[in-house]
């Protein structure tokens, strides 16, 4: 797996190149400047569109505010919602990122961590293509493994103690990334 580097909020490869297939930046405007000066949260999730289909575009044109309602009887209920996230990681390890770490995306909703409600002012989000239920790859935890560390190494705030799930954040509203997901497994690799 490559090495990134963070500049100005994106991530970059080694070599300074995006857009191959390996990493690709996909700029949304689903996000705003935060309201306060730390982040200090990452927040872990997981998505597939339509549920349990992966390998389509359909997470990049919700993040965009793109998504066809015709394309999916889904898709009918959920294409004018204004979500993102700071980075989607698909099966294959190619990781896509929609908002810069330094502004404020959309992906928790009503959350809560340690007392202090909207997590998103202070987290960053990423999320796992996958379901509650089955199985994440190999190389989906190997580039959540390296984010993490970047991350980890530029926001000091950013602890393992302090690295969560979405329904750790919002209990009995979200489940996400879901029993399927090998905590254990991911934090060993930090």
């Amino acid at each position: 797996m490559s090495l990134f580097t963070i500049n100005n909020g994106w991530l970059e490869l080694d070599d300074g190149k995006a857009g191959d297939e390996v990493l690709d930046i996909k700029p949304s405007t689903h996000c705003d400047e935060r309201e306060c000066e730390d982040i200090s949260l990452l927040v872990v999730h997981n998505i597939s569109l339509p549920p349990g289909q992966f390998g389509s575009g359909h997470i990049t044109d919700l993040f965009l505010g793109r998504l066809n309602p015709d394309e999916h009887d889904y898709f009918k209920d959920i294409y004018q919602i204004r979500v993102s996230a700071h980075c989607l990681i698909r099966r294959d390890g190619q990781v896509v990122q929609y908002v810069p770490f330094n502004k404020r995306a959309w992906h928790a909703g009503v959350s809560s961590f340690c007392d202090r409600e909207k997590c998103n002012d202070f987290s960053i989000g990423i999320e796992m293509e996958g379901t509650d239920d089955l199985p994440y790859t190999n190389a989906q935890y190997e580039q959540l493994q390296v984010i993490t560390k970047l991350l980890l190494a530029h926001y000091p705030e950013i602890n393992t103690d302090r690295i969560v799930g979405h329904s750790d954040i919002a209990p009995g509203r979200k489940t996400d990334p879901g029993e399927s997901f090998d905590w254990i497994k991911y934090k060993q690799g930090l």
